[in-house]
């Protein structure tokens, strides 16, 4: 008969690592007696990441004996107690490969329901000293399980585990997880894991997200090209007192790949510094097989941006990487929101010469917010694109002065929710959102509390994405620079976003790492190559492993936290 045969608690607390504070609820420890075992957790425990702990479906966290026994072995280890893998209740069976999602439990008075294995993060690491470990947990099929409470009730250990239901399908704790961090995934398990009412919603997301790649054959992003190749630059052309186009074709005049609409591009400028500095821009214009058009508002004190609208010249050659990104048009019937601010435009002003290109009947709004005619780009070439949609219309925001007389769909104002609201969009609609992160977050939050549903809303961002570093709490938001520490002797590492090129130096273990050393905004959670979340598009250049991480990124990309560079390398970080 399993048994209960530690009961541990612990409130979340901040701890120094590695130069900074987390706040966690991973020192559980036992204690004595009967506790209360309730919807959200036991009496004198909690949790400190409730975006990745926590809550309803993770209201108990249970971890086997014979898990114990089998890492004082593996690890050679004879320091580790109950309590020390986060866990709550530490059992005599249960094993992650016997246990299934939605079996049910009676511990004590309380019963309970199992929805899905530990979610896999570098704070049990932490705890146990041993970074591998988020890693381990995977490869070894050993990653414990959370429990849901059904009824609330007081337990104590040497309580007897008796099993009331068995989960539908009867797929194990060790085959779910697999499923999610493992390859070689098979469609039917995918299926069948869908189909487990109890799996928390988190995992089922998941993995419908993973059957409707297999089912509808989806394959990662490619590019046409890798690394970066060089254009040449037909002509250079103002659009506006602040925006210039610069139209790119191929030196002998072969094809180029056509791009989707939404796309951008990443350039090496040349002259502009130097290193020669790299940044993205949005193509504008309808997507070609001949010329590319990006559009580039100069910036004050911006060098890059001032060098291409003072010194670049038809003729000039610029290395370019390949069309890319996901912020693109959907090709279905649902009225469209292409929705700009400022040099925002780029982005939807290419969806608009599609949707005018194929004589679209689709209800089309066009909103767009601006300074001033003067600093108004496009305003002419979108409005006679508009014109020749039979379902279009436009309205124009001018910030700073009252439109002048004859300006389509013209007024002085704000493209702000009060705005917003008196345009009768349609809540079925698809938008597309581009300018300041500002403007795109109000934006976002506008559209959806005037009934768009938030995945039908899109939005394209060039700055860098915002973190995510689970449970850091003294994160310091200063500007990517260079590592404090001596500079690396080897190849040059370019954060594309952050606009830094640094020489890598092997005192780091990762690029992860090394990034944090220059303040770039990092996203991450296992820090072990399992979970994904650090997956990073690779512009140019090559990584190794060490360690390999368990399933391999797509291709294009990196695992930034177990990658190195092998040559010099662009990340889009």
């Amino acid at each position: 008969m399993p048994r209960l045969l530690s009961l541990n608690v612990g409130k979340p607390k901040d701890v120094p690592w590695q130069g900074r504070t987390v706040h966690t609820g991973i020192f559980k420890y036992p204690v004595d007696g009967p506790a209360m075992v309730r919807r959200l957790n036991i009496d004198g425990d909690g949790q400190g990441d409730l975006g990745g702990h926590g809550g309803e479906n993770r209201a108990v966290l249970v971890y086997q004996r014979q898990s114990y026994d089998f890492w004082r072995d593996e690890l050679g280890r004879d320091d580790l107690e109950y309590g020390q893998f986060g866990e709550n209740f530490t059992v005599d069976g249960l094993p992650d490969d016997e246990v299934h999602i939605g079996d049910r439990y009676r511990i004590g008075e309380a019963e309970l329901e199992v929805t899905q294995p530990r979610v896999t993060c570098f704070r049990v690491g932490m705890r146990l000293g041993e970074p591998r470990i988020p890693a381990l947990l995977v490869a070894h099929h050993r990653p414990g399980f959370y429990l849901r409470v059904i009824r609330e009730g007081r337990v104590r250990a040497g309580d007897e585990i008796v099993r009331t239901r068995t989960g539908r399908h009867e797929m194990s704790v060790a085959d779910i997880d697999a499923l999610l961090y493992l390859p070689g995934r098979d469609t039917a398990d995918l299926r069948k894991a869908v189909d487990i009412p109890a799996l928390s919603p988190g995992w089922q997301g998941s993995f419908r997200d993973l059957l409707a790649g297999h089912e509808h054959e989806r394959k990662p992003e490619t590019v046409a090209w890798t690394g970066f190749r060089e254009l040449r630059v037909s002509r250079v052309v103002p659009e506006s007192t602040t925006v210039t186009s610069i139209h790119l074709t191929t030196a002998d005049g072969a094809p180029l790949p056509r791009p989707e609409p939404g796309q951008f591009l990443t350039l090496r400028v040349p002259g502009a510094g130097d290193p020669a500095p790299v940044r993205s821009y949005s193509l504008s214009a309808m997507p070609s097989d001949t010329e590319y058009r990006i559009s580039v508002k100069r910036e004050d004190h911006g060098a890059v941006s001032g060098f291409l609208h003072t010194r670049l010249t038809a003729g000039a050659v610029l290395p370019v990487a390949a069309p890319r990104g996901d912020f693109v048009l959907a090709e279905d019937d649902s009225p469209v929101l292409l929705i700009s601010a400022g040099i925002g435009v780029t982005p939807v002003l290419a969806m608009l010469h599609t949707l005018a290109a194929a004589g679209s009947t689709r209800d089309v709004r066009w909103l767009h917010t601006t300074r001033s005619a003067a600093e108004h780009a496009f305003a002419a070439e979108a409005h006679t694109l508009l014109a020749g949609l039979p379902h279009a219309r436009e309205h124009v925001y001018y910030t700073a002065e009252t439109p002048p007389s004859g300006t389509a769909g013209g007024r002085r104002g704000r493209l702000d929710r009060a705005a917003l609201s008196t345009l009768d969009l349609p809540v079925d609609a698809t938008a597309y959102v581009c300018g300041p992160e500002g403007f795109m977050s109000a934006t976002r939050d506008a559209l959806v509390g005037l009934g768009l549903a938030p995945g039908r809303v899109h939005s394209e961002l060039f700055g860098t994405l915002p973190a995510i570093n689970p449970g850091i709490v003294d994160a310091v938001h200063a500007p990517p620079h260079p590592p404090a520490t001596p500079p690396g002797t080897g190849p040059r590492v370019t954060f594309a976003r952050s606009g830094l090129t640094v020489p890598w130096s092997a005192d780091y273990p990762n690029v992860l790492e090394f990034a944090e050393a220059c303040d770039v905004p990092t996203r991450w959670s296992c820090r072990s190559g399992v979970c994904q979340t650090c997956v990073t598009p690779v512009l140019s250049g090559e990584v190794g492993y060490e360690p390999d991480p368990l399933e391999d990124p797509p291709p294009g990309t990196a695992l930034v936290c177990c990658a190195r560079p092998r040559s010099d390398l662009v990340l889009d970080l």
